[in-house]
């Protein structure tokens, strides 16, 4: 992401896992955490929609980790079908999260699935302040509720996850979307837009 960047390993429930952190300028006033699209599907935390988040929680003032999931880059274990993929983000917000500092939790495509699922199981008193999630992916995998307060954007021709199976995913929870319009599943050429949406979104 930037000569900046530190690498870090962790322990994980299936073994290490890999971790990018990325701090502000200044001393940090939260911690970010984002996890990446699907492992089987070429997604790593390099992802260029995962690195757009990061800078934009560090433009926030927020100290950035992504990671990558079991089994892949430098991170040890296999691929779970999303249950341990869960259990990874969940040591790994466990590993950096702290108690005096907010939380916001994000994640796209299967990423965004998996940063809903650990957000709904943390308890009470350790709920991320804010979700963001970036073309989640609600076709695939059922994804649980979130606050009313969470920042879901969709692209209007995502094609990968269309956008309609997040309309009907958030129509019961009374959830507004953000859509790019014209936007891909990846956002091509709209990266500087979808920051600018999630800074504008956060302030």
């Amino acid at each position: 992401m930037n000569p900046h960047t530190r690498r870090e390993q962790i322990a994980g429930p299936a073994g290490a896992l890999e971790c990018a952190i990325n701090d502000p300028a200044d001393a940090p006033r939260g911690v970010a955490v984002v996890c990446h699209p699907h492992p089987l599907h070429g997604g790593t935390m390099d992802n260029k929609v995962v690195q757009t988040l990061a800078r934009a929680f560090v433009q926030l003032g927020h100290r950035c980790v992504r990671f990558n999931f079991r089994g892949i880059g430098a991170s040890q274990g296999a691929w779970d079908e999303g249950a341990g993929e869960v259990d990874d983000a969940l040591a790994v917000i466990a590993a950096f999260r702290e108690p005096a500092m907010p939380l916001l939790l994000a994640g796209f495509s299967f990423g965004g699935y998996v940063a809903a699922s650990a957000a709904h199981r943390l308890p009470e008193g350790a709920k991320p302040q804010r979700l963001v999630l970036v073309g989640p992916a609600t076709r695939s995998f059922t994804t649980p509720a979130v606050p009313p307060d969470t920042l879901v954007i969709h692209g209007e021709h995502d094609d990968v996850v269309p956008l309609q199976a997040t309309l009907d995913w958030a129509r019961p929870l009374s959830l507004p979307i953000t859509v790019v319009p014209g936007g891909g599943h990846f956002f091509h050429g709209q990266l500087p837009l979808l920051k600018d949406i999630v800074l504008r979104g956060l302030h």
